[in-house]
C-alpha cells in the first residue's frame, strides 16, 4: 500500500531553495518546520546531497571482512517518525543514528559495498533495499509502508529527490512555503530538478487543484495543491 505522498518545500519567489542567497535576507525562513510539524508525517525522505549536510562521520572503510545478505536490516520499528535518506550506492558516513530524534533510514541498492553496510550497522543505522542499482521509489514506498507502517510520507528535497518522485507519479500533494524574496543568479536549487539522464523525462501530471492558500503574515504564503497524476502516463 502506498503511502500518501506530501512534498513540502520552501522557496524564493524564483523557485529556489537556499534561504542564504535570498535577498532581501531572512524573509520567512523560520516557517519550514512549523508547517514540517503540522503536517504531521510519519516518516520524511531526503535526498543523498541533503542528507550528507547531516551528517557527522567520515566514510566508511572500504573494506569488510564480513558478507552480509541483501536484505532490509532495523533497529528500531516503534520510532514515532522516520528519517529517510536515499542513497543509492552508499556514499554518507553518518556518525549518528537519528536526526532531530527521529532514526535514520538509508535507502540502498544491492550494489552497495559490504564495508558500507558493516559501517551502518556499527553505528546502529537501519538500511532497506530497493532496487539493484537504481532505487525504485515505489518499491520503497511499499517497504516503508509494510515494514514500519508509513501511511503519511513528506517529501523534502532536494530538487532531484522531489523531481524524482514527482516523475514517478507518486506524490499526492505539494505544500509550498514562498517567501517574498529572490535568489536570482545561477548554481542554486530548484524546488524541482533532475539529473541531466532524466532531463527530457516530464511527471504524469494531470491536474493540480489549489486545495488552499494560508498567509502567514510577512509576505509569507503557504500554497497547498492537490496532484492528480495521470495512471496511464506513470513510468513513461
Amino acid at each position: 500500500m502506498k503511502p500518501y505522498v506530501i512534498c513540502l518545500m520552501h522557496s524564493s519567489l524564483d523557485g529556489r531553495t537556499h534561504p542564504s542567497r535570498w535577498r532581501p535576507k531572512g524573509a520567512g525562513t523560520d516557517w519550514f518546520e512549523k508547517i514540517h510539524d503540522e503536517l504531521g508525517g510519519d516518516a520524511w525522505v531526503i535526498g543523498r546531497i541533503t542528507g550528507s549536510e547531516f551528517a557527522k562521520g567520515d566514510a566508511y572503510p572500504t573494506t569488510a571482512d564480513a558478507k552480509f545478505p541483501r536484505e532490509n536490516w532495523f533497529v528500531r520499528r516503534d520510532a514515532k517518525t522516520y528519517g529517510i535518506v536515499l542513497d543509492a550506492q552508499g556514499k554518507i558516513g553518518w556518525g549518528r543514528s537519528d536526526i532531530g530524534g527521529d532514526p535514520i533510514v538509508v535507502v540502498l541498492t544491492e550494489s552497495v559495498a559490504d564495508s558500507h553496510l558493516a559501517g551502518l550497522r556499527g553505528e546502529g543505522v537501519s538500511y532497506i533495499f530497493a532496487g539493484k542499482s537504481e532505487i525504485d521509489l515505489a518499491l520503497t514506498l511499499d517497504i516503508l509502508n509494510r515494514e514500519l507502517g508509513v501511511k503519511r510520507l513528506l517529501v523534502e528535497g532536494g530538487g532531484v529527490a522531489n523531481g524524482a518522485f514527482l516523475r514517478a507519479g507518486l506524490i499526492d500533494e505539494f505544500n509550498l512555503i514562498l517567501s517574498p524574496a529572490i535568489d536570482g543568479a545561477k548554481g542554486a536549487p530548484f524546488v524541482f530538478d533532475s539529473t541531466d539522464s532524466d532531463g527530457d523525462r516530464r511527471a504524469p501530471l494531470s491536474a493540480m487543484t489549489l486545495e488552499s492558500t494560508r498567509d502567514l503574515g510577512g509576505g509569507v504564503l503557504l500554497l497547498r495543491y492537490l496532484i492528480q497524476n495521470d495512471p496511464q502516463a506513470v513510468g513513461k
